[in-house]
C-alpha cells in the first residue's frame, strides 16, 4: 500500500518547482481553506492563498521565542496570536479548526503519536494537517540511529526517558567532543528544555509510521500527499472519521 501511494504522491528533487516555499505553496493553495493555526513558524510562516486564514500559535511570546532561540536573532519573526503547547492546543476547541499546519515541529515532540491525535480532534471532519518534517539524510540526524515505531509506540504510552535525545543534540547539532563537554552541553540543553529532535525519519520511515500511526488511533486520516521537498518531507492529512 505504501509502494501504491509514492508512485501516486511522491515527488523528487526534480520537481519542476525550485525551491521548497514554492512547493510548500503550491501545496498549501491546493489544500488549505477557512480558518485555521500555523504553530511554530517563528520566521518562516507558510505562505497561504487567499481563502485561507491563519493565526500563529507558539509556546512562548515573540520577546521570549527571541531568547530562547538566540541563533534566529538577525530574522524577522511573526507576531504570536496565541501562546500555547502546540502538542496540546488546550485554548482551541474540538472539532474548531479547518487546517493546521506545523511545518518543522513532530521531530521536537516528545511523542508525535500524541500531537497527531491532539491535532485531529482539534480539527474538523474532512480538515486538513500540514506537516512538514526533515529528512535525516539531509542534516546532522543522518549519523543518529532511525527512530522506530517501537519508540513512537514507547512515547505515546509514556515509557520512555527523554534525556538521551538531548545528548545525541549535542553530539550530532553542537558537535561537542569528549565526554566533559557532551555532558556539560546535554545538561545545558535538559535545563532549558530546549527543543531538541526527539526523532528522525526518512521519506520513506515516515510514510510507513504515518500508516501504523492511523492503525492505531480511533481518529482516522486519509493521506492525501507524501512528498519529498528537496531536504524535507511534505505531509497533507485529511481527517477522516
Amino acid at each position: 500500500m505504501l509502494k501504491d501511494l509514492k508512485k501516486r504522491v511522491l515527488r523528487t528533487a526534480s520537481s519542476a518547482f525550485n525551491t521548497v516555499e514554492k512547493n510548500r505553496y503550491f501545496f498549501a493553495a491546493k489544500y488549505l481553506r477557512g480558518n485555521g493555526i500555523e504553530i511554530g513558524a517563528l520566521h518562516i510562516p507558510l505562505q497561504l492563498p487567499v481563502n485561507a486564514h491563519v493565526k500563529y500559535v507558539d509556546r512562548m511570546s515573540k520577546p521570549d521565542l527571541r531568547h530562547h532561540y538566540a541563533e534566529l536573532a538577525t530574522y524577522d519573526l511573526v507576531n504570536v496570536d496565541v501562546i500555547d503547547d502546540g502538542e496540546k492546543l488546550t485554548t482551541f476547541a474540538d472539532g474548531s479548526l479547518d487546517f493546521i499546519i506545523a511545518n518543522h515541529m513532530l521531530e521536537h515532540c516528545k511523542s508525535p503519536m500524541t500531537t497527531i491525535e491532539t491535532h485531529l480532534k482539534k480539527i474538523k471532519l474532512g480538515g486538513i494537517l500540514f506537516y512538514a518534517v526533515p529528512d535525516k539524510r539531509f542534516c546532522p540526524d543522518k549519523n543518529r540511529a532511525n527512530t522506530s515505531f517501537e519508540h513512537i509506540l514507547s512515547d505515546y504510552r509514556g515509557e520512555l526517558d527523554h534525556y538521551p535525545h538531548f545528548e545525541e543534540w549535542a553530539i550530532h547539532w553542537n558537535e561537542c567532543k569528549g565526554k566533559e563537554a557532551i555532558d556539560k552541553r546535554t545538561k545545558e540543553l535538559f535545563g532549558q528544555d530546549y527543543s531538541v529532535h526527539f526523532h528522525n525519519w526518512t521519506v520513506s520511515t515516515f510514510g510507513e509510521h504515518l500508516y501504523k500511526i492511523n492503525d492505531v488511533l480511533s481518529m482516522k486520516f486519509e493521506i492525501k500527499l507524501l512528498f519529498l521537498n528537496y531536504t524535507e518531507i511534505m505531509v497533507v492529512l485529511e481527517r477522516t472519521k
